[in-house]
C-alpha cells in the first residue's frame, strides 16, 4: 500500500485507481476544511498543497500523491496562524466561509513565494487577481481578499499577535475548523441519492424498487412520487436510495425499474405562452407549484399556464391607458417606451443543499444547510406529524443560501424518509448539477414599460407589465414593486407568472427587485436625456423618500459623477461611461423572534434560533451585547443555529438584524436589572468597567424578550411604504403577517449606486471600473461586516448584469449550464474598486436603529451598469446579461473607433 505525508503525518492511500485525493482527505482522514464544490477544478475550494504547490484535489488521483507531502488548510496554521489567515480575519475577507479554506491555501502559497522573491513589496491588484483567479466566492468577498493578501505580503501580519477579528467565527473559517452540513458524519451513516426524472413532463406508470433494495450495501429505498405520480420538469424527484457509500447508491438508483408515459411539455416562457401550450398544472394541482417570492402571493386569475394579472398595486390604470394613447397620437417626445428582458440567475451556493437525518428513538435530529432553523423545524414537524420537541434542526455554519434554502427542500425530506426506513443516519448532498438545476433561481423576465412625464416635468404616468419565467412556480412580484418608488399621478402595474415544465424558481436576494429596477431605472435615465436633465437631479425631483434624498445629495457630489462625459464626446476603441440607479427594499422583521441573554459562570451568553449564512449574525448579536455591557465582542458567547434555542428569524428578506437587535436590547435591560438586584456589593466608585465587576460576581441569571412593535414616533417623511397604497396596502401587510410571519415596517431601506465602466467597442467587453454605493439602512451594527455585505451584493449584481445566465435545452428541458465551468459567476479579477457610503439616519423608530442590507444593496447594480454603458456608447441595452455579442450587435453599423 502506498502512502503520503499529510500535514506532517504519514497516511495510507487506497488501492482504488479511481479514488481522488479529495475523497481521501475528506472521507478517510476527516480533514473537512477542504471543500468539494464544482468537481471540475473550476472553483478552487478543494485546493491543497502537494510538495508546496497548489493543486485542485477534486481532479487529482489519490495515487498521484504517493510519496509526496500534502498540506491542507488544517496544516497551514497548525502551529500558529499564517500571516494570510490573520489578514483574512482582520480584513473580514470572508462571509459564509465555504470557499475560504481554498483561498487561504492558495494565498499562503502566493504569499510565501512573493516574500521569498520580493520581500515586503506590495503586490498589485492585478498580481493578486492573477494568483487567485482559479478561486470563486459566491458571497463576493473579493474586496476584502485583495486587501488581506496585499497587507500580508507587505509584512503587516508577521508578528505573533492576533487581534480580535470583526467576525466572531473568523478563526474557525480560516483554519478549516468550521463544520458545515456536508461535513457531518455519524457512526453508521449512509449516503443518500435521489433518482430524478429525465423527462420534462411524464406520468410514472410503474416503479420497481426491489432491484435496488437487493443490492448489497443498500440500507433503504423509498418512493418520492406524489399521489398523481406526475413529474413536471427534468430533475423532478422520483425515488431515493441510502447505501453504504455514494458509489453503491448510484448503482442502486440505476437498478430501479421505471416505466413512464411521456406527456406533452411546454418548456420556457415562449412555449408556455402559446395558446395551444400543454397545461403544466390543472386546477386541482395548482397548490403544488413552488413560490418565487419571500412571502405569500396575492390571489390572481389563472388561465392555462398564465397566472395573472396580479395588479392590486395599480393606481388609476384606466387613466394610464388614456394618457399613453394620447401621447402616442401626439407623438409626444417625452414618452419613453421599451421592452426589457432579464436572464435567469442561479443561486449557485458553494455549499450545496444538504441534510443529515438521524432518529434516536422518537427524536429526530436534522443537520441542514438552511436559512431558517426554527421554521424548518416547524415544517418538518408538520409534514412528518411530529411534536416540535421531537424535532431538532442544527445549522452551525451555512455555505450560502441567497433565498434558495429558506424552505423544506427535497434533500431534507428524502434524508428523513430514508433514515426512518433504514433505521440509520442518512446524509444527502446534492451534486453540482443538481445544485444548478433543481434548487431554484431568479426567474428570467420580460418587462414592458412606458413612462410619461408631464409638460411641467413631473412624473405623470407609469405602465409596467412583467411576465416572469417562473417554471413550475408562481408569485413573482416585479411590477408591483414599481408602485413604491417614484410617485406618479397614475400607475398601471401588472405581474404575470408564466408556468412551464422547468424546475421551479425561488426567492433570490431581493426577489423581483433587480428586474424591475433594470427596466424602470433605464426608463428614468432615458426620460432625463429627453428632458435634458441631470439623471440624479431628476430622481431627486421625482422621488420624495427622505432616505434616498440624502443619498442623491451624496451622489451628486461624487467626483466621478461631476466629471462624466457624454457619449458624443468620446471616440476610440475604449469608452468610459458613468451610470446611476436607485434601489430599495422593504424593511421586514419577524414577529415572535426572541433572544435570551444570560450570565453563565460569569460570562455573557446570547441565544436565539437563527443562523449565520455569512451575513454576520453572530457578530451583530455579540456587538450589541458587548456595547451595552462595556465589553469586547469576543467576550460574549453567541449561541445560534439550533432550533431548540428561543425562536429566531429566518435569514431572508434582510430581516435578521431588525428582528434580533430590538429583543436583544430589551433582554439586556431585564438582565441588568436582575444582576443589580442580586449584586452583593456595588462596583468600586469610578470603575471604568462596572459591568465587568458585576458580571464576575453575578450568579447565573437569564432574561429573554420577544421582538417588540416599533415606536410610532418617526422622523418627518418616514412612513410605511404600503400606506401610499391605501386599503390594499393594509391588506397586503396583514396577509404578510398572517401567512408569512413577516411584518413590513415604516421606512424604506435604500441604495443609490454610481458605477463607472469601460467598454471595448471592438470586442464588446464591458469592464466595471469603480462602484460607489450609498446605502441607507439605519445604524450599522457591525461595520466591517456591513461593508463586506454591501461589496458582495455589488459583485452579485455585476454577475447578474454581465455574466450569469442559466441555459436550457428548449426542446427537452435539460439544464445545459449544470456545472461551474458552464455557469459563469464573477471572479476576483472582475472586482472593481468599491466605495461604500453608509447613511445611518432614518430608522430611529426601530429599537437599536438598524435594519438589513443584503437585498437593497444589489437591486440597482444592473441598471447602473446599463446606464453607464449607454453613457459610454449612446446605446441603450435592453437585455441581460450584457454579453459581448449583444453589445457588438447593438454597435453594428456605427463607427466604433
Amino acid at each position: 500500500m502506498s502512502t503520503m505525508t499529510i500535514n506532517g503525518q504519514l497516511a495510507p492511500l487506497p488501492d482504488d485507481p479511481d479514488a481522488l485525493l479529495i475523497e481521501v482527505v475528506r472521507d478517510a482522514l476527516d480533514l473537512t476544511g477542504t471543500k468539494l464544490v464544482c468537481g471540475a477544478g473550476v472553483c478552487g475550494a478543494c485546493t491543497v498543497l502537494v510538495d508546496g504547490a497548489p493543486v485542485v484535489s477534486c481532479l487529482m488521483p489519490a495515487r498521484a500523491a504517493a510519496g509526496k507531502a500534502v498540506t491542507t488548510v488544517e496544516g497551514i496554521g497548525a502551529g500558529k496562524l499564517h500571516p494570510v489567515q490573520k489578514a483574512f480575519m482582520a480584513h473580514d475577507a470572508l462571509q459564509c466561509g465555504f470557499c475560504t479554506p481554498g483561498f487561504i491555501v492558495e494565498a499562503a502559497a502566493f504569499h510565501d513565494r512573493w516574500r521569498a522573491a520580493k520581500g515586503t513589496a506590495v503586490p498589485s491588484r492585478e498580481e493578486i487577481g492573477a494568483a487567485l483567479s482559479g478561486h470563486l466566492c459566491r458571497c463576493g468577498a473579493y474586496d476584502g481578499i485583495f486587501h488581506a493578501v496585499a497587507d500580508a505580503c507587505a509584512g503587516r501580519f508577521d508578528n505573533d499577535a492576533v487581534a480580535a477579528p470583526p467576525r466572531m467565527e473568523a478563526r474557525d473559517k480560516v483554519t478549516g475548523a468550521a463544520k458545515y452540513t456536508v461535513d457531518i458524519r455519524h457512526d453508521g451513516q449512509l449516503e443518500g441519492v435521489i433518482l430524478r426524472s429525465a423527462l420534462a413532463h411524464a406520468r410514472i406508470t410503474s416503479l420497481d424498487l426491489a432491484p435496488a433494495q437487493a443490492i448489497a450495501g443498500v440500507g433503504a429505498v423509498v418512493s418520492l412520487l406524489g399521489d398523481d405520480r406526475v413529474v413536471r420538469y427534468v430533475g423532478a424527484p422520483i425515488a431515493a436510495v441510502a447505501a453504504k457509500d455514494r458509489k453503491t447508491a448510484l448503482a442502486a438508483i440505476a437498478a430501479i425499474g421505471i416505466d413512464t408515459e411521456r406527456l406533452p411539455a411546454a418548456v420556457g416562457l415562449e412555449q408556455a405562452r402559446k395558446p395551444d401550450a400543454p397545461v403544466v398544472f390543472e386546477k386541482p394541482d395548482r397548490k403544488k407549484a413552488g413560490n418565487v417570492s419571500e412571502g405569500g402571493g396575492s390571489p390572481a386569475p389563472w388561465k392555462g399556464n398564465i397566472r395573472g394579472p396580479s395588479a392590486a398595486f395599480s393606481k388609476k390604470p384606466k387613466q394610464v391607458q388614456s394618457w399613453m394613447a394620447d401621447a402616442h397620437e401626439a407623438n409626444n417626445p417625452l414618452l419613453v417606451e421599451g421592452t426589457f428582458r432579464t436572464g435567469t440567475q442561479s443561486h449557485a451556493c458553494l455549499e450545496p443543499h444538504a441534510a443529515v437525518a438521524r432518529f434516536d428513538g422518537d427524536v429526530l435530529t436534522v443537520h441542514a444547510s438552511t436559512q431558517a432553523v426554527f421554521h424548518l423545524m416547524e415544517l418538518i414537524a408538520k409534514r412528518f406529524k411530529l411534536e416540535h420537541d421531537k424535532v431538532r434542526v442544527i445549522a452551525d455554519h451555512v455555505g450560502g443560501g441567497f433565498g434558495s434554502k429558506a424552505s423544506l427542500g427535497m434533500e431534507t425530506i428524502a434524508a428523513i424518509e430514508l433514515a426512518r426506513a433504514a433505521k440509520a443516519p442518512v446524509r444527502i448532498v446534492y451534486d453540482r448539477h443538481e445544485e444548478l438545476s433543481v434548487t431554484g433561481y431568479r426567474p428570467a423576465a420580460e418587462v414592458k414599460i412606458a413612462l410619461l412625464p408631464s409638460a411641467q416635468g413631473e412624473l405623470k404616468a407609469l405602465s409596467l407589465t412583467a411576465h416572469a419565467d417562473t417554471g413550475a412556480a408562481t408569485n413573482s412580484t416585479i411590477a408591483a414593486l414599481a408602485r413604491l418608488i417614484y410617485p406618479a399621478e397614475a400607475k398601471a402595474l401588472a405581474d404575470y407568472d408564466v408556468i412551464s415544465n422547468l424546475p421551479p424558481g425561488a426567492a433570490f436576494r431581493g426577489p423581483g427587485g433587480p428586474p424591475m429596477a433594470f427596466a424602470l431605472e433605464q426608463a428614468i435615465d432615458e426620460a432625463a436625456l429627453r428632458m435634458n436633465a441631470d439623471p440624479i437631479s431628476l430622481r431627486k425631483r421625482w422621488d420624495p423618500d427622505p432616505n434616498r434624498q440624502r443619498l442623491y445629495d451624496w451622489a451628486l457630489n461624487l467626483e466621478v459623477w461631476r466629471n462624466r462625459k457624454p457619449a458624443s464626446a468620446q471616440n476610440g476603441r475604449y469608452r468610459r461611461g458613468v451610470g446611476v440607479a436607485t434601489g430599495y427594499w422593504l424593511y421586514l422583521w419577524q414577529p415572535g423572534s426572541t433572544v435570551e441573554v444570560a450570565v453563565k459562570g460569569g460570562r455573557l451568553v446570547a441565544s436565539t434560533a437563527t443562523q449565520d449564512i455569512g451575513t454576520g449574525t453572530r457578530s451583530v448579536i455579540a456587538n450589541t451585547v458587548a456595547r451595552e455591557f462595556g465589553l469586547e465582542p469576543h467576550e460574549v458567547e453567541v449561541r445560534i443555529g439550533d432550533s431548540r434555542l428561543p425562536e429566531g428569524p429566518g435569514s431572508g428578506g434582510s430581516r435578521v438584524t431588525a428582528s434580533v437587535v430590538p429583543p436583544t436590547l430589551l433582554a439586556i435591560a431585564k438582565l441588568k436589572t436582575a444582576i443589580e438586584a442580586n449584586a452583593k456589593r456595588k462596583p468600586v466608585p469610578g470603575s471604568n468597567a462596572p459591568w465587568r465587576e458585576l458580571l464576575t460576581a453575578s450568579p447565573d441569571l437569564a432574561a429573554a424578550s420577544e421582538r417588540p412593535e416599533d415606536s410610532k414616533q418617526m422622523a418627518p417623511g418616514i412612513q410605511s411604504p404600503l400606506k401610499q397604497v391605501g386599503l390594499l396596502g393594509w391588506i397586503f401587510g396583514f396577509m404578510m403577517r398572517r401567512f408569512s410571519n413577516l411584518a413590513i415596517g415604516a421606512g424604506v431601506p435604500s441604495s443609490v449606486q454610481v458605477i463607472e465602466v469601460e467598454v471595448d467597442t471592438w470586442l464588446g467587453h464591458v469592464r466595471v471600473v469603480s462602484v460607489h454605493t450609498g446605502i441607507a439602512v439605519g445604524k450599522i451594527a457591525a461595520p466591517a461586516l456591513a461593508h463586506s455585505q454591501a461589496a458582495g451584493s455589488v459583485i452579485q449584481g455585476i454577475g447578474y448584469a454581465l455574466y450569469e445566465a442559466r441555459e436550457i435545452d428548449a426542446v427537452t428541458g435539460d439544464i445545459l449550464s449544470g456545472g461551474m465551468e458552464d455557469y459563469r459567476i464573477p471572479g476576483i479579477s472582475d472586482t472593481p474598486a468599491i466605495d461604500v457610503h453608509f447613511d445611518e439616519a432614518g430608522f430611529g423608530h426601530v429599537l437599536g436603529g438598524s435594519v438589513g442590507i443584503g437585498e437593497v444593496a444589489t437591486v440597482p447594480t444592473s441598471p447602473a451598469i446599463a446606464n453607464a454603458v449607454c453613457n459610454a456608447t449612446g446605446i441603450r441595452l435592453t437585455e441581460l446579461p450584457i454579453r459581448p455579442d449583444r453589445l457588438i450587435a447593438a454597435l453594428k453599423g456605427r463607427v466604433a473607433a
